[in-house]
């Protein structure tokens, strides 16, 4: 009995001791992480076996007041909202009042979708909305003042003053192509509104927020005085507080939670839960699984797929002004977290942060970025190319020619929305360097690594069988 005991207490001793390595190891890279980007604060929550097992925050609400973040404290979600927003849709969807494959103009009454020659080709239907492919414009939305005029919904839709975005209409054909559109869940968040007769902040309480438990979060815009209190400050990236601590959101559904990082762990453990059958109190595991099916490009139905088989991932990235978020879970084996700060940081601390956490909790085959490290340069004319484009989009121009069709129609809206005054407060281009080459099937892949001052990223640039650039993508180092 002795030796029992003994041997029990010595498994107990190891689990206390493991515990604590992961906090020490995580807490400490948080701190210094936090203290190196002046992020002013973070709250994070840790998802193991199903189960929330860590929760803590660290900074401060608001630079001047110094007010200690606790996981109490109220963040902006950023798109992560869509995510949440899409369980409401598909809870409609099983009870026969939607249809993910329906012209979505046929539930519509207080607003439609205007048609046009790509609407005759194809109608825009709500799986296309949530899986990005509904040909819908507007890719985001900057919110409002506290004090300003806030446009009604439909302003928002059709860009009516004072609605700082433009119409949201079709311009490619639904279903031809994935383009990111915060525009199309705005179109959904109206269908709710024409389909339930209930304000959208009240559908989503009654439908998803409560009976999942995410007791502390709404989609009320503005907020109510008691949660208004609890809410952390934004800041943009250069450190600046955004006007009235943070900004609204007519557009709810695309951009307007405010929630924690334990409710968002809440959501995360529900979708793991439905998926596995143990629990259906949104939607079915029938309805979860399309929900983590691809639709196009790793694009499931509002969260996005990486992985497969057990180690199948969904997870959205989210920035309000002042506020960014990542969520992650895995389908089958019960791991995650949500990380969420008071600041707009580009630097991908959180990426890394979250690296950090896959590796002290074991998480399945979660990618590490590896490290790379400069290559000789055999085709300097590409690298010039690329240098070319980055310098020229500071100021809304790039050679359309050199880009596929396709690629170079994404890239001029991106300019004429906010990617030009991004690469322009990014200042001069201070060097490209190939850090990688190789050859996919007809398709020659150059990785770089772009400085500018103070900040880098790594761009992924593939180049199809016709010479033209196909895919250009770049991410905060």
């Amino acid at each position: 009995m002795k030796i029992a005991f003994r041997y029990s207490l010595c498994l107990l001793l190891l689990l206390i001791a493991s515990l604590t390595v992961h906090a020490d190891k995580l807490d400490d890279f948080i701190k210094a992480q936090l203290k190196k980007t002046k992020v002013p604060g973070l709250s994070l929550a840790i998802i193991q076996d199903g189960k929330i097992v860590k929760v803590k925050s660290y900074g401060v609400t608001d630079k001047e007041s110094k007010t200690p973040i606790t996981p109490s404290t109220l963040f902006q979600a950023g798109s992560v909202s869509k995510s949440v927003a899409t369980l409401g849709a598909l809870s409609l969807v099983e009870k026969g009042k939607l249809a993910l494959d329906e012209d979505v103009n046929a539930k519509l009454t207080t607003w439609k979708v205007p048609e046009n020659e790509f609407t005759k080709q194809k109608r825009v239907t709500l799986r296309g909305i949530l899986s990005h492919t509904a040909g819908l414009t507007v890719h985001g939305f900057g919110g409002y003042a506290v004090d300003a005029q806030k446009p009604t919904l439909v302003q928002v839709l059709n860009g009516e003053k004072p609605a700082n975005s433009p119409a949201i209409r079709v311009d490619i054909v639904p279903g031809s192509a994935w383009r990111y559109s915060g525009g199309g869940y705005t179109v959904m968040q109206q269908m709710l509104l024409d389909i339930t007769g209930t304000s959208f902040p009240e559908f989503m309480r009654q439908t998803v927020l409560e009976p999942l438990n995410m007791a502390s979060s709404t989609y009320a815009q503005p907020l109510p005085s008691d949660k208004a209190q609890a809410t952390a400050t934004g800041y943009y990236a250069g450190g600046k507080a955004v006007e009235g601590r943070w900004h609204m959101y007519p557009g709810m559904a695309a951009a307007g939670l405010w929630t924690t990082p334990s409710d968002l762990a809440h959501f995360v453990i529900g979708v793991q839960q439905a998926v596995s059958g143990t629990s259906n109190k949104v939607i079915s595991q029938a309805m979860t699984k399309q929900l983590l099916t691809v639709q196009k490009d790793k694009d499931g139905l509002g969260v996005f797929l990486d992985g497969k088989d057990r180690a199948l991932r969904f997870s959205h990235n989210g920035r309000d002004d002042g506020f960014d978020a990542t969520m992650v879970g895995y389908a089958e084996v019960g791991q995650g977290a949500v990380i969420m700060i008071n600041a707009n940081e580009d630097s991908s601390m959180m990426s890394r942060i979250l690296e950090v956490i896959a590796k002290e909790y074991h998480w399945l085959e979660y990618p590490i970025q590896p490290v790379y490290k400069p290559l000789p340069d055999k085709e300097p004319e590409v690298t010039a190319l690329i240098k070319a484009f980055f310098q020229q989009a500071a100021e809304g121009k790039f050679v359309k020619e050199a880009f596929t069709p396709q690629l170079a129609e994404r890239i001029a809206e991106g300019l004429k929305e906010d990617l030009k005054d991004y690469f322009h407060s990014m200042g001069k281009v201070q060097a490209l360097v190939l850090v990688e080459r190789k050859d996919e099937g007809s398709n020659r892949l150059y990785r770089y690594r772009l400085s500018y001052r103070g900040k880098s990223f790594l761009v992924l640039c593939a180049f199809n069988k016709e010479n033209k650039i196909a895919g250009l993508q770049f991410d905060p180092e």
